[in-house]
């Protein structure tokens, strides 16, 4: 018989704000749920108005959770990244870059979408899909 999804949950990301998991284990892969900049103490938006330190933001949540589903950015395939405005693009690019650079894996797969409006009006949002080793 197949084991059943797993729900990830930790409390160095934000909480859910809503009915979903931060992630979910699926056999060996892991989708994590979009990540935005909340601090995961405060549940407050960091860098109201600010990209970069949104998207700071953003991929140490997502490292968190990643981290919580025993894996790390090396181990994502395929990213989808949220914006608000695609003049960010380059900004939100390097910043993220960097993470996946510090990680020491190959950059995965990516789209990266302008949208009308994300959750708590944040700038940027960040998704991923992992495949564990």
């Amino acid at each position: 018989m197949p084991l059943l999804p797993q729900a990830v949950l930790t409390k160095n990301a934000p909480q859910p704000i809503g009915p979903y998991s931060q992630a979910i284990r699926a056999g060996n892969l892991v989708f994590c749920s979009g990540q935005i900049a909340l601090d995961p103490v405060s549940g407050q938006v960091v860098g109201a108005a600010d990209v970069e330190a949104q998207t700071e933001q953003v991929m140490k949540n997502l490292v968190a959770v990643l981290e919580a589903a025993s894996c790390s950015l090396k181990n994502v395939v395929k990213t989808t990244i949220f914006l608000k405005s695609m003049n960010d693009f380059p900004k939100v690019n390097a910043i993220y870059g960097r993470f996946v650079e510090q990680a020491g894996g190959i950059a995965p797969a990516r789209s990266t979408i302008e949208v009308a409006r994300l959750p708590k009006d944040v700038l940027v949002e960040v998704e991923a899909i992992a495949q564990l080793s």
